[in-house]
Protein backbone atom coordinates (compact mmCIF):
# COMPACT_ATOMS: atom_id res chain seq x y z
CA UNK A 1 0.00 0.00 0.00
CA UNK A 2 0.86 3.62 0.21
CA UNK A 3 0.02 6.17 2.14
CA UNK A 4 -1.49 8.58 -0.87
CA UNK A 5 -2.27 5.74 -3.28
CA UNK A 6 -5.47 5.65 -4.90
CA UNK A 7 -6.35 9.17 -5.85
CA UNK A 8 -9.58 10.04 -7.34
CA UNK A 9 -9.85 10.85 -10.72
CA UNK A 10 -9.27 14.55 -9.38
CA UNK A 11 -6.91 13.80 -7.10
CA UNK A 12 -4.81 11.87 -9.29
CA UNK A 13 -4.63 14.96 -12.09
CA UNK A 14 -5.36 18.58 -10.85
CA UNK A 15 -6.34 18.28 -7.30
CA UNK A 16 -4.69 18.47 -4.14
CA UNK A 17 -2.52 15.44 -2.66
CA UNK A 18 -1.32 14.31 0.56
CA UNK A 19 -0.04 11.34 2.27
CA UNK A 20 -3.75 9.69 3.89
CA UNK A 21 -4.11 5.35 3.68
CA UNK A 22 -7.24 4.89 2.23
CA UNK A 23 -9.38 2.72 4.31
CA UNK A 24 -6.57 1.99 6.53
CA UNK A 25 -8.97 0.59 9.40
CA UNK A 26 -10.60 -1.52 7.25
CA UNK A 27 -7.97 -3.22 5.33
CA UNK A 28 -6.41 -4.39 9.01
CA UNK A 29 -9.78 -5.41 9.80
CA UNK A 30 -9.92 -7.81 6.73
CA UNK A 31 -6.67 -8.73 6.56
CA UNK A 32 -7.32 -10.49 10.41
CA UNK A 33 -3.79 -11.07 10.86
CA UNK A 34 -2.04 -12.87 13.62
CA UNK A 35 1.53 -12.25 15.35
CA UNK A 36 3.74 -13.50 12.99
CA UNK A 37 1.99 -13.29 9.86
CA UNK A 38 3.74 -13.51 6.98
CA UNK A 39 1.98 -10.96 4.34
CA UNK A 40 2.80 -9.36 0.65
CA UNK A 41 1.99 -5.62 0.37
CA UNK A 42 1.79 -5.60 -3.46
CA UNK A 43 1.98 -2.31 -3.67
CA UNK A 44 3.83 -0.71 -1.18
CA UNK A 45 3.61 3.68 -1.91
CA UNK A 46 4.71 5.32 1.09
CA UNK A 47 4.62 2.29 2.83
CA UNK A 48 1.02 3.45 4.88
CA UNK A 49 -0.29 -0.57 4.99
CA UNK A 50 2.85 -1.89 5.61
CA UNK A 51 3.70 0.32 8.19
CA UNK A 52 0.15 -1.07 10.14
CA UNK A 53 0.87 -4.58 9.78
CA UNK A 54 3.90 -4.28 10.84
CA UNK A 55 2.59 -2.95 14.24
CA UNK A 56 1.23 -6.06 14.92
CA UNK A 57 3.30 -8.36 17.01
CA UNK A 58 6.35 -9.85 15.09
CA UNK A 59 4.60 -9.33 11.33
CA UNK A 60 6.78 -9.92 8.47
CA UNK A 61 6.00 -8.02 5.18
CA UNK A 62 7.24 -8.76 1.70
CA UNK A 63 6.65 -5.31 0.41
CA UNK A 64 6.76 -4.98 -3.72
CA UNK A 65 6.92 -1.57 -5.90
CA UNK A 66 8.04 -0.88 -9.64
CA UNK A 67 8.95 3.06 -8.85
CA UNK A 68 12.55 3.19 -7.64
CA UNK A 69 11.69 6.55 -5.94
CA UNK A 70 9.10 4.41 -3.77
CA UNK A 71 12.03 1.93 -2.61
CA UNK A 72 14.59 4.22 -1.96
CA UNK A 73 12.26 6.03 0.35
CA UNK A 74 11.09 3.13 2.27
CA UNK A 75 14.40 2.55 3.25
CA UNK A 76 13.98 4.32 6.51
CA UNK A 77 10.98 1.82 7.27
CA UNK A 78 13.09 -1.14 6.22
CA UNK A 79 15.96 0.01 8.85
CA UNK A 80 12.96 0.62 11.73
CA UNK A 81 11.57 -2.99 11.28
CA UNK A 82 14.75 -4.92 11.97
CA UNK A 83 14.52 -7.88 9.98
CA UNK A 84 10.96 -8.03 9.38
CA UNK A 85 10.56 -6.00 6.42
CA UNK A 86 11.86 -6.85 2.86
CA UNK A 87 11.38 -4.19 0.37
CA UNK A 88 11.82 -5.44 -3.36
CA UNK A 89 11.61 -3.31 -6.56
CA UNK A 90 9.31 -5.49 -8.87
CA UNK A 91 6.29 -5.63 -10.55
CA UNK A 92 3.62 -6.99 -8.46
CA UNK A 93 2.06 -8.96 -10.93
CA UNK A 94 5.20 -11.19 -9.77
CA UNK A 95 4.34 -11.22 -5.95
CA UNK A 96 4.41 -15.07 -5.88
CA UNK A 97 7.88 -15.22 -7.71
CA UNK A 98 9.13 -12.52 -5.46
CA UNK A 99 8.32 -14.20 -1.94
CA UNK A 100 9.38 -17.34 -3.37
CA UNK A 101 12.78 -15.90 -4.03
CA UNK A 102 13.52 -14.64 -0.39
CA UNK A 103 12.25 -18.34 0.79
CA UNK A 104 8.34 -17.99 1.47
CA UNK A 105 6.50 -20.79 -0.36
CA UNK A 106 3.02 -19.40 0.89
CA UNK A 107 1.99 -16.44 2.83
CA UNK A 108 -0.48 -15.64 5.06
CA UNK A 109 -1.76 -12.42 3.62
CA UNK A 110 -1.92 -10.35 0.25
CA UNK A 111 -3.32 -6.82 0.15
CA UNK A 112 -2.99 -4.69 -3.09
CA UNK A 113 -3.94 -0.81 -3.14
CA UNK A 114 -4.32 -0.55 -6.85
CA UNK A 115 -3.65 3.62 -7.90
CA UNK A 116 -1.41 5.85 -8.39
CA UNK A 117 0.43 7.27 -5.40
CA UNK A 118 0.25 11.01 -4.49
CA UNK A 119 3.94 10.94 -4.51
CA UNK A 120 3.74 10.31 -8.54
CA UNK A 121 1.25 12.64 -8.82
CA UNK A 122 2.91 15.42 -6.80
CA UNK A 123 6.72 15.42 -8.70
CA UNK A 124 6.06 17.15 -11.94
CA UNK A 125 8.72 15.54 -13.67
CA UNK A 126 7.08 12.39 -13.73
CA UNK A 127 4.32 13.32 -15.67
CA UNK A 128 0.83 11.87 -14.36
CA UNK A 129 -0.96 15.28 -13.54
CA UNK A 130 -2.24 18.08 -15.51
CA UNK A 131 -1.81 20.19 -12.01
CA UNK A 132 2.01 20.47 -13.13
CA UNK A 133 3.68 20.95 -16.11
CA UNK A 134 6.19 18.32 -17.16
CA UNK A 135 7.03 15.68 -19.08
CA UNK A 136 4.15 13.72 -20.79
CA UNK A 137 5.52 10.35 -19.27
CA UNK A 138 3.13 8.60 -16.67
CA UNK A 139 5.93 5.41 -16.29
CA UNK A 140 5.68 3.95 -12.95
CA UNK A 141 9.13 2.09 -13.17
CA UNK A 142 10.89 4.85 -15.32
CA UNK A 143 11.37 2.28 -18.10
CA UNK A 144 9.75 1.71 -21.37
CA UNK A 145 7.38 3.98 -23.91
CA UNK A 146 6.42 6.99 -21.93
CA UNK A 147 3.19 8.49 -22.81
CA UNK A 148 4.22 11.32 -25.27
CA UNK A 149 5.74 7.93 -27.31
CA UNK A 150 1.50 6.66 -27.26
CA UNK A 151 0.00 10.08 -28.23
CA UNK A 152 3.20 10.53 -30.98
CA UNK A 153 2.86 7.23 -32.47
CA UNK A 154 -0.88 5.55 -31.74
CA UNK A 155 -2.65 5.59 -34.98
CA UNK A 156 -6.07 8.12 -34.57
CA UNK A 157 -8.51 4.78 -34.25
CA UNK A 158 -6.37 3.23 -31.71
CA UNK A 159 -5.53 6.11 -29.62
CA UNK A 160 -9.42 6.79 -29.65
CA UNK A 161 -9.68 3.08 -28.48
CA UNK A 162 -7.44 3.63 -26.21
CA UNK A 163 -8.72 6.97 -24.05
CA UNK A 164 -12.57 5.37 -24.88
CA UNK A 165 -11.67 2.16 -23.34
CA UNK A 166 -9.04 2.48 -20.18
CA UNK A 167 -10.78 6.59 -19.98
CA UNK A 168 -14.16 5.77 -20.51
CA UNK A 169 -14.39 8.75 -22.33
CA UNK A 170 -17.42 9.47 -24.61
CA UNK A 171 -15.36 12.16 -26.56
CA UNK A 172 -12.86 9.68 -27.54
CA UNK A 173 -12.93 9.88 -30.90
CA UNK A 174 -12.60 13.75 -31.23
CA UNK A 175 -10.31 14.41 -28.56
CA UNK A 176 -7.88 11.51 -30.82
CA UNK A 177 -8.54 13.39 -33.72
CA UNK A 178 -7.76 17.09 -31.97
CA UNK A 179 -4.47 15.52 -30.79
CA UNK A 180 -3.48 14.06 -34.49
CA UNK A 181 -4.09 17.14 -35.77
CA UNK A 182 -1.24 18.91 -33.06
CA UNK A 183 0.66 16.46 -32.81
CA UNK A 184 1.37 16.61 -36.99
CA UNK A 185 2.51 20.64 -36.02
CA UNK A 186 4.70 19.62 -32.94
CA UNK A 187 5.00 16.85 -31.30
CA UNK A 188 2.97 16.68 -27.62
CA UNK A 189 5.51 16.33 -24.73
CA UNK A 190 4.17 17.87 -22.14
CA UNK A 191 1.38 17.85 -19.33
CA UNK A 192 0.40 21.04 -19.78
CA UNK A 193 -0.23 21.16 -24.04
CA UNK A 194 -1.61 17.90 -23.89
CA UNK A 195 -4.42 19.22 -20.69
CA UNK A 196 -4.41 22.00 -23.08
CA UNK A 197 -5.44 19.96 -26.31
CA UNK A 198 -8.19 17.97 -24.45
CA UNK A 199 -9.68 20.99 -22.57
CA UNK A 200 -10.65 22.43 -26.04
CA UNK A 201 -12.79 19.29 -27.04
CA UNK A 202 -14.19 18.58 -23.42
CA UNK A 203 -16.22 21.17 -21.74
CA UNK A 204 -17.31 20.99 -18.19
CA UNK A 205 -18.99 23.00 -15.90
CA UNK A 206 -17.80 24.17 -12.18
CA UNK A 207 -17.61 21.61 -9.74
CA UNK A 208 -16.98 18.45 -12.90
CA UNK A 209 -13.52 16.48 -13.08
CA UNK A 210 -11.20 18.54 -14.72
CA UNK A 211 -11.75 18.33 -19.14
CA UNK A 212 -8.67 15.88 -19.42
CA UNK A 213 -8.84 13.95 -16.55
CA UNK A 214 -10.03 10.54 -18.05
CA UNK A 215 -7.61 11.02 -21.28
CA UNK A 216 -4.80 11.01 -18.42
CA UNK A 217 -5.82 8.10 -16.90
CA UNK A 218 -6.23 5.90 -19.80
CA UNK A 219 -2.31 6.75 -20.86
CA UNK A 220 -1.58 5.92 -17.60
CA UNK A 221 -2.92 2.62 -17.95
CA UNK A 222 -1.90 2.37 -21.09
CA UNK A 223 2.00 3.06 -20.14
CA UNK A 224 1.97 0.91 -17.04
CA UNK A 225 -0.31 -1.84 -18.31
CA UNK A 226 -2.30 -1.83 -15.42
CA UNK A 227 -5.36 -3.95 -15.86
CA UNK A 228 -3.36 -7.15 -17.41
CA UNK A 229 -0.97 -6.68 -14.08
CA UNK A 230 -3.66 -6.76 -12.17
CA UNK A 231 -4.90 -9.81 -13.44
CA UNK A 232 -1.74 -11.19 -13.20
CA UNK A 233 -1.10 -10.74 -9.94
CA UNK A 234 -5.03 -11.54 -8.49
CA UNK A 235 -3.63 -15.13 -10.05
CA UNK A 236 -0.30 -15.22 -8.16
CA UNK A 237 -2.07 -14.25 -4.98
CA UNK A 238 -4.26 -17.07 -5.61
CA UNK A 239 -1.12 -19.16 -6.03
CA UNK A 240 0.75 -17.92 -2.86
CA UNK A 241 -1.76 -17.34 -0.43
CA UNK A 242 -2.15 -20.81 2.33
CA UNK A 243 -5.55 -22.28 3.11
CA UNK A 244 -7.50 -19.77 4.97
CA UNK A 245 -5.18 -16.35 4.09
CA UNK A 246 -6.43 -13.58 3.03
CA UNK A 247 -6.69 -11.28 -0.16
CA UNK A 248 -7.89 -7.77 0.27
CA UNK A 249 -7.77 -5.46 -2.54
CA UNK A 250 -8.43 -1.82 -2.50
CA UNK A 251 -9.46 -0.03 -6.13
CA UNK A 252 -10.46 3.74 -7.66
CA UNK A 253 -11.95 2.97 -10.12
CA UNK A 254 -14.75 0.83 -12.20
CA UNK A 255 -12.39 -1.04 -14.27
CA UNK A 256 -10.50 -1.99 -11.22
CA UNK A 257 -12.99 -2.96 -9.32
CA UNK A 258 -14.69 -4.73 -12.13
CA UNK A 259 -11.87 -7.39 -12.86
CA UNK A 260 -11.66 -8.02 -9.16
CA UNK A 261 -15.26 -8.25 -8.48
CA UNK A 262 -15.07 -10.63 -11.90
CA UNK A 263 -12.11 -12.53 -10.65
CA UNK A 264 -13.44 -13.66 -6.50
CA UNK A 265 -16.83 -13.88 -8.17
CA UNK A 266 -15.16 -16.92 -10.27
CA UNK A 267 -13.35 -18.25 -7.88
CA UNK A 268 -15.63 -18.60 -5.13
CA UNK A 269 -18.74 -19.94 -7.17
CA UNK A 270 -19.25 -23.43 -7.05
CA UNK A 271 -22.01 -23.81 -10.31
CA UNK A 272 -21.71 -22.49 -13.38
CA UNK A 273 -25.20 -22.00 -13.00
CA UNK A 274 -28.30 -23.86 -14.57
CA UNK A 275 -31.96 -23.67 -16.09
CA UNK A 276 -34.60 -25.46 -16.59
CA UNK A 277 -33.65 -26.39 -19.99
CA UNK A 278 -29.87 -27.68 -19.20
CA UNK A 279 -28.54 -28.61 -15.19
CA UNK A 280 -25.63 -26.42 -13.79
CA UNK A 281 -22.59 -27.15 -15.11
CA UNK A 282 -20.01 -28.78 -13.04
CA UNK A 283 -17.43 -25.98 -12.13
CA UNK A 284 -13.86 -26.19 -10.24
CA UNK A 285 -13.53 -26.22 -6.31
CA UNK A 286 -13.73 -22.92 -5.11
CA UNK A 287 -10.49 -21.51 -4.60
CA UNK A 288 -11.66 -18.59 -2.63
CA UNK A 289 -14.34 -17.73 -0.07
CA UNK A 290 -15.81 -14.51 -0.16
CA UNK A 291 -15.55 -11.80 2.49
CA UNK A 292 -17.02 -8.94 1.72
CA UNK A 293 -20.55 -9.94 -0.54
CA UNK A 294 -20.39 -6.16 -1.46
CA UNK A 295 -17.64 -3.69 -1.57
CA UNK A 296 -16.46 -2.05 1.54
CA UNK A 297 -16.82 1.69 1.08
CA UNK A 298 -15.25 4.73 3.36
CA UNK A 299 -17.03 6.24 6.02
CA UNK A 300 -18.73 9.57 5.86
CA UNK A 301 -16.02 10.93 8.12
CA UNK A 302 -13.47 9.58 6.29
CA UNK A 303 -14.34 10.95 3.09
CA UNK A 304 -14.98 14.52 4.48
CA UNK A 305 -11.21 14.36 5.59
CA UNK A 306 -9.80 12.60 2.70
CA UNK A 307 -11.74 13.34 -0.42
CA UNK A 308 -9.66 10.88 -2.39
CA UNK A 309 -11.45 8.16 -0.60
CA UNK A 310 -14.79 8.59 -2.20
CA UNK A 311 -14.02 6.12 -4.59
CA UNK A 312 -12.60 3.89 -2.87
CA UNK A 313 -13.81 -0.18 -3.14
CA UNK A 314 -12.47 -2.85 -0.84
CA UNK A 315 -12.91 -6.26 -1.72
CA UNK A 316 -11.75 -9.15 0.36
CA UNK A 317 -11.60 -13.02 0.16
CA UNK A 318 -10.15 -15.82 1.95
CA UNK A 319 -8.17 -18.64 0.36
CA UNK A 320 -10.04 -22.26 0.51
CA UNK A 321 -7.92 -25.56 0.36
CA UNK A 322 -8.61 -26.09 -3.36
CA UNK A 323 -5.49 -26.03 -5.97
CA UNK A 324 -5.13 -22.42 -7.76
CA UNK A 325 -6.39 -22.53 -11.22
CA UNK A 326 -4.17 -22.80 -14.41
CA UNK A 327 -4.01 -18.86 -15.88
CA UNK A 328 -2.54 -17.59 -19.25
CA UNK A 329 0.67 -16.21 -19.01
Amino acid sequence: MTTGRGMTGTDAAGGPARHVPVLLAEVIAALALRPDALVIDGTFGAGGYTGAILDVPDTRVVAIDRDPTAIAGGQDLVAGAKGRLALVQDRFSRLDAVAEALGHDTVDAVVLDIGVSSMQIDEAGRGFSFRFDGPLDMRMALSGETAADLVQRLPEAELADLIYGYGEERLSRHIARAIVRERALEPIVTTRRLADIVARVVRSKPGDIHPATRTFQALRIAVNEELAELERALAAAERILKPGGRLVVVTFHSLEDRIVKQFLADRSARTAGGSRHAPAAKVPDPTFSLLTRKAVVATEAENAANPRARSAKLRAAERTVAPARETRS
